[in-house]
């Protein structure tokens, strides 16, 4: 048993999350941990939301309330949405905790004794409207480089280049449009250069890798330069050192901040289990391995500034220094980043209308058809287009006729010519064939998803799924009424089969692999499901949060990813449909929203 970290993206409050967002962090990250916890390991899959800097703050001002009034209501809405889509966090909770707030100041002091929080004075770039900091991340223009209009104040996605924002042709702020103030302050900055040898080593060392997140981070180190880690903004993390704890304008970087929600939301999870060290298990044990699953714009802030982040902490830099109290933290095993999901030709955007919210996909469609059509079509290694009528095709052809009609006729021919599962008689050669084409798959398919390749995963699982129609198709259960002992054979041994294609489906189709379960004779939780838990602030009584949580620790809540033999006698109800097969004239209905809300 291995102890395996699964640190998921950190979905910003200032707004309900499209699926987009969910394509690229929350279903690959979901399926690799239900993956897992199968597989017998010790998962603690740990996230939550990112509540602080400018664009809260612009959003709060806009609606009249106060920034963690703006906070709370899309922290509510972002864990209702990812419970639905049965995402199984051990902890999904936020950066306004108490806890985060000790962490992170921690972090930082330790840094800056460490000597890596080198203090200078710098431009940076205000809204002269309102007077306050803008990001790098809401400055856009034409970068300086190689002349692409649309980079951003810290990166150009064209080139790789890291960018500041005065270095920008023609900047505007993508909050309001205007064209951003530079003015003189002083901050502290993350002295990058001095980690470029370790972090050099460490990529070096990365084996596994999707290509294209491990090649981009390695071109971050031929323009490394320092990274302010505080701003001039009265929203967020006080910085702990005398004679800036008590600046009303000067709070550390909202990306300082989330990053190390990782592991204050590991150490959060531990002190509400009554275990208040079990954390170090995944963060200080150099046996444990970590996953960071992310979209392609935090590749940078997880492949570079966090392991900086932790290096510096560790004294790993070239200055050296001592850990901490929080000990010697452990670097990323594997930066997982997915590509970017487009709807229907275009970027999605939340303020053109060009967007498809969770909640609304989660209310009117299965979480399941939503959860395979990522799975098996997202942006895994490259941009993709979601398409209302690819999701019609997909559900309906693969979903519904392929997986969902076996499913139903396995268990209508056992529960209508015998109640329950029989008992098999002697088993033919096609017999052990479709059986070892199903146990052979679990090595396979384990494989591909340990490897964060989960398209193939899914392809080669619903192959599977062809192989069982095909052995179904060719013994001809209907037609061995008259050799009752034949019937038993075959029924047995494609109940087995479906059984164990439910197991490898499961880590993609919880809700349905429950369902199946359950059509298939048996009790008990199968997929386990998140839950919403309404908690108290563990340092401050006065402050309550919904978290979402689950009874999945350990591996042994889960079934085993292997087959597991069906058990002769079991009853077999009359099956019902697990999946819905959608009409075509949802594609012209979903096409018309869009074009109503643009």
């Amino acid at each position: 048993m291995t102890h395996i970290l699964s640190a998921v993206a950190w979905p910003y409050a200032n707004g309900p999350r499209h699926i987009g967002h969910v394509a690229g962090f929350g279903v690959p990250s979901d399926v690799f941990s239900r993956h897992m916890r199968m597989a017998g390991h010790d998962v603690l899959m740990v996230s939550g939301t990112d509540e602080h800097g400018t664009p809260i703050l612009v959003q709060a001002e806009s609606e009249g309330v106060t920034p963690q009034e703006l906070a709370d209501r899309y922290n509510r809405v972002i864990v209702e949405d990812l419970t639905s889509l049965g995402l199984s966090y051990d902890l999904f909770t936020r950066t306004t905790t108490r806890n985060h707030y000790a962490v992170v100041q921690e972090m930082f002091r330790t840094v800056h004794k460490n000597g890596y929080m080198v203090e200078k004075s710098t431009m940076g770039a205000i809204s002269p409207s309102t007077g306050r900091t803008l990001p790098d991340r809401f400055i856009e223009g034409t970068c300086p480089i190689c002349g692409y209009d649309g980079a951003r104040g810290d990166q150009c996605d064209n080139c790789g280049n890291q960018l500041d924002p005065i270095d920008l042709k023609n900047p505007r702020s993508r909050i309001n449009g205007e064209t951003p103030k530079f003015v003189e302050s002083n901050h502290f900055f993350l002295d990058l250069p001095a980690f470029v040898d370790a972090l050099s080593s460490w990529l070096e060392g990365r084996d596994g890798w999707r290509p294209n997140v491990l090649n981009f981070s390695r071109n971050l180190l031929d323009d490394v330069r320092p990274r302010a880690m505080t701003r001039d903004i009265d929203w967020g993390i006080p910085v702990p050192l005398e004679g800036w704890e008590d600046n009303p304008s000067k709070r550390l970087y909202v990306w300082f901040d989330a990053v190390i929600g990782y592991l204050s939301s590991s150490i959060e999870w531990s002190r509400r289990r009554g275990e208040p060290e079990a954390w170090r298990q995944w963060w200080t044990n150099p046996d444990a391995r970590s996953y960071y699953f992310m979209g392609k714009d935090n590749i940078t802030f997880h492949s570079q500034i966090w392991p900086a982040e932790l290096l510096a902490y560790d004294g790993g830099g070239n200055r050296g220094g001592e850990p901490g109290p929080f000990g010697s933290l452990q670097l990323p095993t594997e930066v997982v980043s997915s590509e970017f999901l487009n709807v229907e030709g275009q970027k999605f955007s939340s303020s053109r209308g060009v967007v498809i919210y969770v909640r609304d996909m989660l209310a009117r469609y299965q979480p399941d058809a939503f959860r395979y059509y990522v799975a098996a079509a997202g942006p895994e290694n490259q941009d993709v287009d979601f398409t209302w009528e690819g999701f019609l095709r997909r559900t309906n052809d693969e979903l519904v006729a392929g997986w969902g009609n076996l499913v139903n006729r396995t268990a209508s021919m056992v529960h209508k010519n015998f109640g329950q599962i029989p008992t098999p008689g002697e088993l033919a050669d096609t017999d052990r064939d479709v059986l070892a084409s199903t146990r052979k798959a679990f090595g396979d398919i384990g494989s591909l998803i340990e490897s964060n390749r989960q398209r193939p995963a899914i392809a080669e699982a619903m192959r599977v799924v062809g192989d069982v129609n095909r052995y179904v198709s060719e013994t001809e259960p209907w037609k061995l009424k008259t050799d009752p002992d034949r019937l038993a054979t075959v029924l047995h041994t494609t109940t087995q089969a479906v059984s164990d294609c439910n197991t490898l489906l499961a880590p993609f189709l919880p809700h349905s692999a429950q369902a199946i379960h359950e059509t298939l004779g048996g009790t008990g939780e199968f997929a386990p499901q998140p839950r919403i838990e309404e908690v108290t602030d563990l340092d401050d009584d006065s402050r309550h949060y919904p978290v979402i949580t689950g009874d999945h620790d350990g591996g042994y809540r889960f079934p085993a990813w292997a087959s597991s033999p069906v058990a002769t006698g079991t009853p077999i109800p009359k099956p019902k449909p697990v999946f819905t097969k959608l009409d075509d004239s949802i594609v012209d209905e979903e096409l018309e929203r869009l074009r109503e809300k643009a």
